[in-house]
C-alpha cells in the first residue's frame, strides 16, 4: 500500500472514530439522564445519529472532507452494539454476562476498521476505488466468485491492511464417497477419529513459540508507562513483537485446521462431531495446553468447511460420551479420570482406547452406523 492510500485510510478513520465517539458520548449522557430505561430513541437512535452527523458535516469542513458511508456505516453498527447492551439489560442478566455501553475508541488503542457499502466503492482493472477518491492495490488471495455487496477494509495489530469482501456463495458440492466418521476433541490428540488416518495430533505452535513471546511480554512490563501518560516507542515496539508472535501462531493454528478439515471433508459424506464448548478447560491446569489445541477454531474450520461442500454434519451432545461403550452402550459407574487412557467396558469387556471409543460413540448417537442409540 502506498504512503498516500495509508494517510488517506488513517484519516478517514479519524473521522470515524470521532463519529463514534460522539455516539458514545450521548448515549452516556441518555444513561445518566434516564437510569430506568437507558434507551431514549427520541434522542439517542440511530436515525437521530444520522441527523447528528448531518449536521456536524455541514459546519465541519474536517467532516465535509471524508465520504459519508464509513460514516453512516459506524453510526449503524454502534446502534447494534447499543441495541446488544439494551437486549442484555432487558433480559437481567448479570453485569459479568452483559456487552454493557459501548466504549470510546482511542487514538492509540482502536484498531482502524471501515466499511463501505455498494454505493461506497467500486473495482476497476483489479484496484479498489473508495469513496473519498482512495485508490487501493489489492493483493487478491483468490478471484472473488460474484459481485461484492460490501467491503471492510481494516488494520490488523501488526499494521497490515486487509480488504474484507461480503459476497454470496454456492455449495460446491465433492464426489460422494459413501464414508463417514466420529469426531472426538481432546487435549492429547486435538482430535481423534474412527479413522487413523484422520487423527489430527497436538501441534504445540503456542509451546515453540512461548520462549520468544515471554521475552517480548517482559520488555513489554519493563515499559509499561504509568496511568494517563503515553506509551513509550519502547512498549509499543515491544507490545507489535508480541503481536506478530501471536498472530504466527494463530495463522499456523488455522491453517493445520483448515488443511486438515478440508481432508476430512473430502473423504467423508457424514461427520459426526463432539459438540464441545471447552470453556471450562480454562479453569483447569490444561488450561494452557487446552488453548494451544485451539479445539474452537479447528472445530468451526470444520463445520465451515462442511457447509461449504455440502457435507451432512451431526454435533452430537459431549455428555457421557467417555463413558458409554461404543459396543453394548452400556455406562460405567464413575467417570474416568483424564489419566486412564484405555476404555474397558464392564458389560461386553470391550476394550479400547479411550478417544477411540469416544470418537465410535460419535457416530453411533448420530444415527450414522447401526448401535445400541
Amino acid at each position: 500500500m502506498s504512503s498516500t492510500a495509508r494517510a488517506a485510510l488513517e484519516a478517514e478513520w479519524d473521522r470515524c472514530r470521532w463519529v463514534w465517539n460522539e455516539c458514545v458520548a450521548k448515549s452516556k449522557a441518555v444513561h445518566a439522564h434516564n437510569r430506568v430505561h437507558p434507551e431514549d430513541k427520541r434522542t439517542c437512535g440511530p436515525v437521530q445519529l444520522a441527523k447528528t452527523l448531518t449536521a456536524a458535516r455541514a459546519v465541519t469542513p474536517w467532516m465535509r472532507d471524508g465520504a459519508n458511508v464509513p460514516q453512516q456505516q459506524i453510526i449503524r453498527d454502534f446502534g447494534k452494539s447499543r441495541a446488544k447492551a439494551l437486549k442484555d439489560v432487558k433480559a437481567h442478566l448479570p453485569m459479568r454476562q452483559r456487552a454493557g455501553i459501548p466504549r470510546y475508541k482511542k487514538k492509540r488503542e482502536a484498531l482502524p476498521t471501515l466499511e463501505y457499502t455498494r454505493r461506497g466503492f467500486r473495482l476497476k482493472d483489479g484496484r479498489l476505488h473508495l469513496a473519498g477518491g482512495i485508490v487501493l492495490t489489492v493483493v487478491w488471495s483468490r478471484d472473488l466468485p460474484g459481485p461484492p455487496s460490501s467491503v471492510r477494509v481494516y488494520r490488523d495489530s501488526i499494521g497490515h491492511w486487509y480488504a474484507s469482501f461480503v459476497v454470496a456463495t454456492t455449495t460446491e458440492h465433492l464426489p460422494e464417497t459413501g464414508a463417514v466418521i466420529g469426531i472426538d476433541w481432546g487435549v492429547r490428540e486435538t482430535a481423534t477419529t474412527t479413522s487413523d488416518e484422520h487423527d489430527l495430533p497436538h501441534a504445540g505452535y503456542g509451546r515453540t513459540a512461548q520462549a520468544k513471546l515471554t521475552r517480548y511480554q517482559r520488555m513489554m512490563a519493563r515499559r509499561k508507562p504509568k496511568r494517563g501518560q503515553a506509551a513509550s516507542h519502547g512498549y509499543r515496539h515491544a507490545a507489535k513483537q508480541t503481536a506478530k508472535v501471536h498472530k504466527k501462531v494463530a495463522r499456523q493454528r488455522q491453517d493445520t485446521g483448515r488443511k486438515w478439515a478440508k481432508r476430512v471433508v473430502r473423504d467423508h459424506d457424514a461427520l459426526a462431531v463432539e459438540d464441545f464448548r471447552p470453556k471450562f478447560l480454562a479453569k483447569s491446569a490444561m488450561a494452557r495446553k487446552a488453548a494451544d489445541a485451539a479445539i474452537s477454531a479447528t472445530k468451526a474450520a470444520l463445520v465451515e468447511m462442511a457447509r461449504k461442500h455440502g457435507r451432512i454434519v451431526h454435533l452430537v451432545h459431549p455428555a457421557h460420551t467417555t463413558m458409554d461403550c461404543a459396543q453394548c452402550g452400556a455406562r460405567t459407574k464413575h467417570a474416568l479420570p483424564l489419566s486412564e487412557r484405555t476404555y474397558a467396558c464392564i458389560a461386553c469387556g470391550a476394550v479400547s482406547p479411550r478417544d477411540k471409543n469416544s470418537a465410535r460413540v460419535m457416530l453411533v448417537r448420530a444415527g450414522l452406523i447401526p448401535g445400541w442409540c
